[in-house]
């Protein structure tokens, strides 16, 4: 799945994405897909809202994935994907595993894969050089099973899953007279294959004998050690080797860092994570994902491979309107109907920009270009867009272009265009259980000319009581939430399709005064009516920017 993500190209829209936004995204990344054999994926940088939403069921069509920026990231590097170890293996193991890996760190993971520590090289081996006291692998409570492990040893009498958690380790190097003065119950005593030693540490109640150098076990020890509960291991070790090796059985999880880790999430961005590591003495820090589970190590070679996110932009070529980010990104194309804007790329890239009423007019002949055709589901996709964006062919937007391929693409989709502009118009406007905020935010965007920026948000309906009704709604928003949106001033467009005019609504220092020398109209109050008035891109914005440059001129 990493892979696969790394080498996708993104498709997406403008922030507050409309109908067009979508539907372009999702054809655009059909037909490159056709073309190249490559994997790119569309996307939305925001909400869908009512109208798109309906469009996308209408016609089957999955709703596509939220990206909300395209910074790069620790999921767009080659960071180790391993599994994590359990925290009761031995240190020898984990030597074992690290010699193997070649790593100088291991995690140490749950079953769950939820982190539980770390341990490093340097952690195994200032454990073998410590001195520790003879109880150590019961402090530890060290398993079984790691002894058997660790000595390659046998388990003759005993439960192999079980741990010890009392009792020193000692060596029966002394007489069995005297080993009764220093054998305590629960202890673990390596030893030879001396009857006497053997029925002695048993009869002092030690839990465990470990029988070296592969010494053949007596019926009668087994049986006594059976009725006596002591367990019995067999190694092929000598004595000194087992006695040497017998503290590498302890478990990790005794000499793991499991406080104050340093951890990072997939979606943390490469620039934050290596100011972190540059002052941190780690080589390898651990990766969570959004569930808070193990996914692997980075280090700080691996941010030296770091891969861009490639990005293809449809319906906007403007930095304010463009997923966030973009400047991190490796930007590809640009596929567009708008003004020109100020986003910049640092290498050449492929910008297709005509004034066309909709950038699905635009997709739709590149598919006739390229010869590729067009299912069913794009084709009510595309078309959708262009009913919408040119509203019915009704926006001094639209060209003979627009309506040419909105009527091919309605035949294949098999819509009557205007049954069909009805009711997604009547779903893209019912807008009763909606907030004023997520009405305005609806198709919201932020425009610059010289220092000044303003927002312009646009709702249309076929209902003028509907969209007086919300008049007041939005304006009572667009007054308290002023200062949120960081501009110089606001405007709403409640666009009447049936009767192509608009209701507009504005707010800001200046605003009144831009709309007068605008429109040249006189006490226009809180909202003004402009007739024939229909198209944010091709009406409204550019007659803002007009005035707004001989102002400033």
């Amino acid at each position: 799945m990493k892979t696969e993500r790394k080498n996708t190209v993104y498709v997406v829209g403008h922030i507050n994405p409309d109908t067009d936004s979508i539907s372009s995204s999702i054809a655009y990344a059909y037909l490159k897909e056709k073309l190249t054999g490559n994997h790119f994926a569309p996307m939305r940088a925001g909400e869908v809202n009512q109208e798109t939403a309906f469009v996308l069921n209408y016609f089957d069509v999955k709703e596509p994935e939220l990206i909300l920026n395209v910074h790069t990231q620790v999921k767009d590097v080659e960071f180790r994907q391993i599994e994590g170890t359990p925290s009761n293996i031995s240190l020898k193991k984990a030597w074992e595993l690290m010699r193997e890996s070649k790593a100088n760190t291991l995690p140490i993971v749950s079953a769950h894969r939820r982190l539980e520590g770390l341990i490093t090289i340097s952690d195994i081996a200032k454990s073998y050089m410590d001195v520790y006291d003879n109880r150590i692998i019961a402090t530890a409570q060290t398993p079984y099973n790691n002894i058997i492990e660790t000595l390659e040893g046998e388990m003759i009498v005993g439960d192999s899953n079980s741990f010890i958690s009392e009792g020193k380790v000692l060596i029966a190097a002394a007489n069995p007279d005297l080993m009764e003065s220093y054998i305590e119950k629960g202890d673990i005593v390596i030893l030879g294959n001396r009857y006497e030693s053997q029925l002695c540490a048993i009869e002092m109640a030690a839990g465990c004998i470990i029988v070296c150098d592969g010494a053949m076990v007596s019926y009668t020890i087994t049986k006594l050690a059976e009725s006596k509960g002591c367990t019995i291991i067999k190694t092929p070790f000598d004595t000194f080797t087992a006695a040497r090796l017998i503290n590498q059985s302890m478990p990790i999880r005794f000499f793991m860092k499991n406080k104050d880790l340093v951890t990072f999430n997939e979606d943390d961005r490469i620039e934050e994570i290596r100011d972190i590591m540059a002052k941190m003495r780690f080589r390898y820090f651990p990766i969570l994902d959004d569930n808070n589970k193990f996914v692997g190590m980075i280090s700080r070679r691996n941010l030296l491979d770091a891969k861009r996110k490639q990005l293809i932009l449809v319906d906007h070529n403007e930095r304010a309107q463009s997923v966030e980010g973009i400047e991190e990104a490796d930007l590809l194309e640009i596929i567009d109907h708008h003004r020109l804007g100020g986003i910049q790329t640092m290498s050449p890239v492929f910008f297709r920009n005509q004034p066309l009423g909709c950038t699905a007019t635009i997709i739709y002949q590149m598919y006739q270009e390229n010869g590729i055709e067009i299912p069913k589901d794009i084709a009510g996709l595309l078309c959708s867009a262009i009913i919408s964006d040119t509203l019915v062919y009704r926006s001094p937007t639209c060209t003979q272009a627009d309506i040419m391929a909105a009527e091919k693409l309605s035949y294949i989709a098999g819509i009557d265009v205007n049954r069909y502009a009805k009711e997604m118009f009547a779903a893209g406007s019912n807008l009763k259980n909606k907030s004023a905020e997520e009405i305005f935010h609806q198709d919201y965007k932020v425009f610059t000319s010289g220092d000044v920026s303003f927002g312009v948000g646009q709702i249309n309906a076929m209902d003028g009581d509907e969209l007086e009704e919300m008049k007041e709604r939005i304006y009572d928003y667009m007054v308290k939430d002023f200062d949120h949106h960081k501009v110089s001033m606001l405007f709403f467009m409640l666009t009447n399709i049936l009767e192509e005019s608009t209701q507009l609504l504005y707010y800001g220092d200046g605003a009144e005064e831009l709309i007068q020398d605008t429109f040249d109209m006189n006490n226009a109050q809180e909202g003004i009516k402009l007739e024939g008035v229909v198209s944010r891109k091709k009406q409204l914005i550019p007659a803002l920017m007009l005035t707004l440059r001989q102002d400033n001129n």
